[in-house]
C-alpha cells in the first residue's frame, strides 16, 4: 500500500492535525503489510499560485508552465494508493498554501467538459489519468468546541474533488488541546481512537462505533471555551469590548500576543492556573464552596481558586481564606498535570506539600476531571463491576458467630453461605480473597463437622484469616484492603497510586496482626465460660478497628502531604 501524506499546516510536523495523522498511519501500519509512505509538508515546498493561463491544457498538455515542486506532488499523487490530506481549518476552509497546491492539480485534468456519474456541481473535467481504485482521507482539527457545522467549505471542496462520500474524514474540534501536555490524558484517548480508525481503514473502512467515538467532544463546550479563553493570558474583563480571543478557527497551535499591545498579558503561571480552574467540574460541588490556594514556591506567585456551585474563579489578591493550600514549584505541578510524573509519587518524594483539608486531594479527579465525555458505550459502562468486601467477610462472620453458638448447624450454615456467595458475582467483581475465603471457610467447616473440636478450629480460623491478610502485604502484591477500597478512589487507577497502596498496606498489616492476636485470645476464650459468645465478643475489636481505619485513611495521606 502506497500512502501519500500532504501536510498542509504552516507548522509542519508540529501541527495538531499532524498528531492525528501520525496516529492514523500507525494504525494502518499495524494492520496492513508492505506499507510505503511519502510525506510532503507544504510549508517546506516551493509551490506558487496558479496563473490561470491554461498552458497545461493546450500549449504543454499535462505539464504546468511553472517549474517548482508541484511537478513532484503530481507524480506522488499518481504513485499513491491512498492520499491523506492533513491540515488545520483556516477560516472555514483549507490554509492558503494548501489551496495553492489544490489549484495546481489542473494539469491532471483534461480540458473537455463532461458530465460524470455522481458528479457534484454542474459541468466538470475528466481526469487525464486512471485514478480508479485510489482512496482519499481528510484529517483536520479546528479551534472550535466542535467540528460539526464548521467544515461546510471543506466538505464542498472535497465533494467536488473526490465525489460525495468517496473519501473518509476525521474532523476534530478542540484541536488546540493536542498541544497542551497537561491534557494528555484527554487527548491520548482520542489519539487511540484515531489509531483504531487507521487499523479499521486498512481492513476496509471505519466502523460505526469508531465514527461515533471520533465525533465525541474531548471536553464539554463550557469547559473547553473557558480553557480556550484562559490560554490567551488575557482576562475578558481586561478588554473594554469584545471577547478575549479563544482558540479561533485554526486549532493548530500558536497564541495571540495581546490586543494590539494595549492589554498586558498574564504571567504563564497565572494562565496555567486559569486553565486548571477551567477544568473544574461543577457537578462535584457538594453544597460547600472550596477555596484552593496554589502557592508556586519557585516563582513567588500565589493564586486562589474558588470552586463553587456556578463554576470556578481565580483570585490574584489573596483575599480568601484557603481550605486547601498546595505549596509546589510550578515546574513540578506542570509535570504532574502533563502526566510526566504521578502526583502521589511527587508527594511521597516531598516535591510538594499540602496543608489544610486533604479531602480535595483525595477527590482531585472528581473536581478537575474536565467533565470528559463518555468514550465507552453506555452498555459497557453499565456492565462494569465493583468489588465488595462483604463477599469476603460474610462466610467468616457466619462461621465465627454461628459455629461458636452451635457447632453442627453453624458449620452447615457457613458451608451453605460459602456455596451461595458465587451467585452474587454477576453483580460484583470477585477477587482472589473472595474465592480463597469461601474455600477456607468451607474446609474448616467440613473438618469441624467431621469431628474436630471447635475450641481448636475456631482459633485456627482466625489464624488463617490473619495470615491471608498479612500475606497480601508482601512486596510486589497489592494489599488486601486496596482491592476493595479502590472503588472510592478511581477503581483500577487507584492501584497505581503509591500513597493509596502504602496506606492500605499499613492498614492490611494492622488488620492481619489483629486477627493473629484474636486467634490467641480466642484460644483462651474458648476454654472459658464465655466460649459460646466468642464470635460476638470477637466482633467488638474489628468494629473498633473499622473506626480506626476510617480515621487513618484520612489522617495518614494528609500527614504525608504535609511532608511528615
Amino acid at each position: 500500500m502506497n500512502i501519500l501524506v500532504i501536510n498542509g499546516s504552516p507548522k509542519g510536523d508540529k501541527s495538531n492535525s499532524y498528531q492525528l495523522t501520525k496516529a492514523f498511519l500507525e494504525g494502518i501500519k499495524q494492520e496492513a503489510s508492505e506499507v510505503e509512505t511519502r510525506e510532503r509538508a507544504v510549508c517546506q515546498m516551493d509551490i506558487k499560485p496558479c496563473l490561470g493561463c491554461f498552458s497545461c491544457w493546450n500549449r504543454t498538455p499535462g505539464k504546468c508552465c511553472i517549474e517548482d515542486d508541484m511537478e513532484q506532488v503530481i507524480q506522488d499523487l499518481l504513485w499513491a494508493d491512498v492520499t491523506v490530506w492533513s491540515f488545520p481549518l483556516y477560516y472555514f476552509t483549507v490554509p492558503g498554501a494548501l489551496k495553492n497546491l489544490i489549484d495546481r492539480q489542473l494539469p491532471m485534468n483534461l480540458p473537455f467538459m463532461e458530465e460524470q456519474e455522481g458528479q457534484i456541481g454542474n459541468g466538470g473535467h475528466p481526469s487525464r489519468y486512471d485514478m480508479s481504485g485510489k482512496r482519499t482521507v481528510v484529517i483536520s482539527t479546528c479551534g472550535f468546541y466542535t467540528a460539526e457545522g464548521n467544515y461546510d467549505g471543506v466538505y464542498s471542496l472535497f465533494d467536488h474533488m473526490c465525489g460525495r462520500e468517496n473519501y473518509t474524514t476525521i474532523f476534530c474540534g478542540q484541536g488546540e488541546l493536542f498541544r497542551v501536555p497537561e491534557l494528555s490524558a484527554v487527548t491520548g484517548e482520542y489519539l487511540s481512537c484515531v489509531e483504531q480508525a487507521g487499523r479499521e481503514y486498512a481492513g476496509g473502512g471505519l466502523s460505526a462505533q469508531s465514527r461515533e467515538r471520533l465525533a465525541q467532544l474531548l471536553l464539554p463546550r463550557e469547559t473547553f471555551e473557558a480553557c480556550a479563553d484562559a490560554s490567551w493570558g488575557i482576562a475578558r474583563e481586561d478588554i473594554g469590548t469584545g471577547k478575549s480571543g479563544g482558540m479561533g478557527t485554526a486549532g493548530d497551535g500558536g497564541r495571540a500576543e495581546g490586543n494590539g499591545g494595549s492589554v498586558g498579558k498574564a504571567s504563564d503561571t497565572l494562565t496555567f492556573t486559569r486553565q486548571m480552574a477551567a477544568l473544574y467540574r461543577k457537578g462535584s460541588w457538594n453544597g460547600k464552596d472550596i477555596v484552593l490556594e496554589m502557592d508556586y514556591t519557585d516563582v513567588g506567585e500565589c493564586y486562589q481558586i474558588l470552586l463553587g456551585k456556578d463554576g470556578s474563579h481565580v483570585y490574584t489578591d489573596g483575599s480568601l481564606t484557603a481550605d486547601t493550600r498546595i505549596e509546589t514549584p510550578v515546574t513540578v505541578w506542570r509535570s504532574i498535570a502533563a502526566g510526566e510524573i504521578r502526583g502521589d509519587e511527587a508527594m511521597m518524594k516531598g516535591l510538594y506539600h499540602v496543608k489544610g483539608d486533604f479531602n480535595l486531594m483525595l477527590k482531585w479527579d472528581d473536581y478537575f476531571g474536565g467533565s470528559r465525555p463518555q468514550t465507552k458505550p453506555v452498555k459497557e459502562i453499565s456492565e462494569q463491576k465493583n468489588t465488595d468486601m462483604n463477599i469476603m467477610l460474610i462466610p467468616w462472620i457466619v462461621l465465627w458467630v454461628a459455629a461458636s453458638i452451635s457447632k453442627q448447624p453453624g458449620c452447615l450454615l457457613a458451608v451453605a453461605v460459602s456455596a451461595l456467595i458465587p451467585l452474587v458475582y454477576y453483580r460484583h467483581k470477585k477477587t482472589l480473597y473472595d474465592v480463597l475465603s469461601g474455600a477456607l471457610v468451607t474446609g474448616i467447616s467440613v473438618v469441624m463437622l467431621a469431628g474436630a473440636v471447635e475450641k481448636i478450629m475456631l482459633p485456627v480460623s482466625y489464624l488463617a484469616f490473619g495470615v491471608m491478610w498479612l500475606a497480601s502485604c508482601f512486596r510486589g502484591l497489592i494489599p488486601l484492603t486496596a482491592h476493595y477500597s479502590k472503588n472510592s478512589y478511581g477503581s483500577e487507577d487507584a492501584l497505581k497510586n503509591a500513597l493509596f497502596v502504602k496506606t492500605n498496606r499499613i492498614l492490611t498489616m494492622l488488620w492481619g496482626i489483629l486477627y493473629l492476636v484474636t486467634a490467641v485470645f480466642s484460644w483462651f476464650l474458648m476454654r472459658s465460660p464465655l466460649s459460646r459468645l466468642a464470635g460476638l465478643i470477637n466482633s467488638v475489636l474489628p468494629a473498633l478497628m473499622g473506626i480506626f481505619t476510617a480515621w487513618f485513611q484520612r489522617w495518614y495521606p494528609a500527614r504525608v502531604a504535609r511532608g511528615k
